[in-house]
């Protein structure tokens, strides 16, 4: 959807904002943020949503897009922005990590001059998905700028047991933001794989989450991800079963939120 169109949409299903993706296929293209981005904020503000954050695939202060979004993201008042996943190669992990720190750093510093904060996403198969493995090099940067986007369905896959939760008290000091969506394990022919679903058919413990966060006192921006399939044959058909599931996702989150923080939530 372009900007006007999303705003209509989102707005009546009573969403606060939009996560806005500024990355190859998504609503802003990278190399056009300049240009691009401050009219699609502007419309989205116009129709009464905020922009908490943007997701990116920046890896590197190197990559020519970095400094045009970042610099875009700072001057038009968005507060927060999701980087790329940096990969293992599962060769020789330390230096792998090394590599990924020196790349995060450069782009901490370039996000820091820009006025943009980063928030780190831990995503399940990539650096920092057990968050320790990344919690070394995040405590070096200023923690003014520099945390955590906190994904507990990803948590939950690293450590299903007591894993996740050892995750959710390490990043709590310098949580930035929250990622939500939910999935199971299933056991297929090509043996068991993660299958995502809506929120609360799958794994993620939300009541406990939610009790944490809320103790923690975490008043930062929560991003609803949906990537389970949504059936629908013709697109019109396809985009009101996606709007019909977020709607649904949205009262289970704000159910979850308002035990957890009050009714006032």
């Amino acid at each position: 959807m372009d900007a006007a169109r999303l705003a209509r949409a989102l707005k009546p299903l009573g969403f606060g904002g939009v996560d806005l993706t500024v990355r190859p296929g998504g609503h802003v293209k990278p190399e056009r943020a300049s240009a691009d981005l401050p009219p699609f904020l502007r419309t989205l503000r116009d129709g009464g949503l905020e922009v908490p954050l943007i997701t990116t695939a920046l890896l590197s202060a190197d990559d020519p897009t970095a400094r045009p979004i970042l610099e875009t993201a700072g001057r038009d008042r968005v507060p927060f922005f999701k980087p790329g996943y940096y990969r293992y190669a599962f060769v020789d992990v330390r230096k792998e990590l090394e590599d990924a720190a020196a790349q995060l750093r450069g782009l901490a510093e370039l996000s820091t001059r820009c006025g943009v904060q980063l928030g780190f996403h831990n995503h399940a198969g990539y650096v920092g998905a057990p968050v320790w493995d990344v919690a070394r090099i995040i405590d070096g940067l200023d923690p003014r700028w520099v945390g955590y986007y906190f994904d507990v369905r990803h948590a939950v896959v690293e450590g299903g047991d007591g894993g996740w939760r050892a995750a959710q008290s390490l990043v709590a000091p310098r949580l930035k933001m929250i990622a939500v969506k939910d999935f199971f394990w299933e056991k297929t022919a090509k043996g068991w794989q993660q299958r995502n679903c809506p929120l609360g058919e799958g794994m993620v413990p939300w009541k406990a989450f939610f009790a944490v966060l809320a103790r923690s006192g975490f008043q930062g921006p929560v991003s609803l991800h949906m990537e389970y399939e949504i059936v629908g044959g013709a697109p019109a058909a396809r985009e009101e079963n996606t709007l019909a599931a977020a709607a649904r996702d949205l009262a289970f989150l704000n159910a979850r939120l308002a035990e957890a923080y009050g009714s006032s939530t």
